[in-house]
């Protein structure tokens, strides 16, 4: 027996089964910097990586946020890798107050090499990137949704040589904290296992 449902018609669930479903995800924290040089950072859990070259990266904010203003304005941002180390201060940055997130958070901010907005210095992983699209999504009938789906191409890669092991990024040395479903629910990378694309 399965549960099914529409989602235009409501899923008849105490919480939306979505998020956990397409779960866990990366965090697309993301530090930029307005027209007017002020600076932010912000949690997204609509992230990914969407081709290899060249790297492409993208986030979907939910709301016309201060992130993709910024974005709009300036065409650059930085993706922060959020290791468990660093989930509480990630969760400080999700404020949607008018503040300061990174001393909000306690974070120190370094300077990028390519890009002008700042890198989170304690995160092990950034990727400055600049805009290639931002493209406001659409139901199936073709209208506007209140999403907006940005895209990036990576220019400058960062990694702590902590987490390279002869050579080879290791995911999980690093322990990536990604984003489940529910108001609360988030994941640290667990067991490995290996499989090998057929000849």
């Amino acid at each position: 027996m399965t549960h099914f449902y529409r989602p235009a018609e409501g899923h008849g669930l105490p919480h939306d089964p979505f998020n956990a479903i397409v779960g866990p995800r990366p965090i697309g924290w993301i530090s930029s910097l307005g027209a007017d040089g002020s600076r932010n950072l912000a949690p997204y859990s609509f992230f990914n990586a969407f081709n290899y070259t060249p790297p492409l990266v993208g986030f979907s904010s939910v709301g016309h946020k201060d992130s993709v203003t910024n974005l709009e304005a300036t065409g650059e941002f930085v993706w922060n890798l959020v290791t468990r180390d660093l989930a509480e201060a990630m969760n400080q940055t999700s404020t949607m107050d008018s503040v300061d997130e990174w001393e909000r958070a306690g974070l120190e901010p370094t300077e990028s090499v390519v890009v002008r907005p700042p890198r989170v210095a304690a995160s092990p992983v950034s990727f400055e990137c600049v805009v290639t699209q931002v493209v406001r999504l659409q139901d199936r009938d073709g209208g506007e949704v209140d999403a907006w789906m940005t895209f990036g191409e990576v220019v400058g890669v960062h990694i702590d040589e902590a987490f390279l092991v002869d050579g080879v990024y290791d995911t999980a040395l690093a322990r990536p904290v990604m984003r489940g479903g529910g108001p609360s629910a988030y994941f640290e990378v667990g067991e490995r296992f290996d499989l090998r694309r057929p000849s």
